[in-house]
């Protein structure tokens, strides 16, 4: 299972679209148009964006969403928490306690503490927090414009 799934993506490719806003704000019909998935999809991952503040959605028949805040105070990170909720990297599951090798008397190294590698699994997890903390969504829009492609 990927640690960041594909509503992350979805959330972002459809949150490049509000940085420049519309005319008219688009619904979650609307943008699950552009992205070819189902419309109860985006909706899902509407509704967890709202309620992180990401984005606002007025009501009504012309009803749609917009940014909730400035695109630059928008990380990337800000989405993957708010789509997958945070959660960790890594579960330990404190094998080296119940090691085979120890028989039923583990020494006390293998009872506490934190191990070499859940050590370098919280450290990856920083390192990915901290890169994903680095791009707001203005940026990343920026990058995709610059290149003349599509969100």
């Amino acid at each position: 299972m990927a640690y960041i799934g594909t509503g992350v993506e979805y959330a972002l490719h459809c949150l490049l679209f509000l940085v420049t806003p519309p005319a008219q704000p688009p619904s979650s019909r609307d943008l699950a148009d552009i992205q070819g998935v189902p419309a109860a999809f985006v909706a899902k991952i509407f509704s967890k964006l709202e309620k992180a503040g990401i984005v606002e959605a007025s009501g009504g028949i012309r009803g749609g969403y917009r940014l909730g805040r400035p695109a630059t105070d928008i990380s990337v990170l800000d989405v993957v928490d708010a789509v997958e909720g945070r959660k960790a990297l890594f579960d330990c599951q404190g094998v080296r306690s119940r090691c085979a090798l120890f028989d039923d008397d583990a020494p006390k190294w293998a009872q506490g503490g934190v191990c070499g590698i859940h050590a370098v699994m919280l450290n990856a997890q920083e390192v990915l927090r901290v890169e994903l903390a680095k791009t707001s969504l203005a940026a990343l829009a920026a990058g995709v414009q610059d290149r003349g492609m599509p969100a």
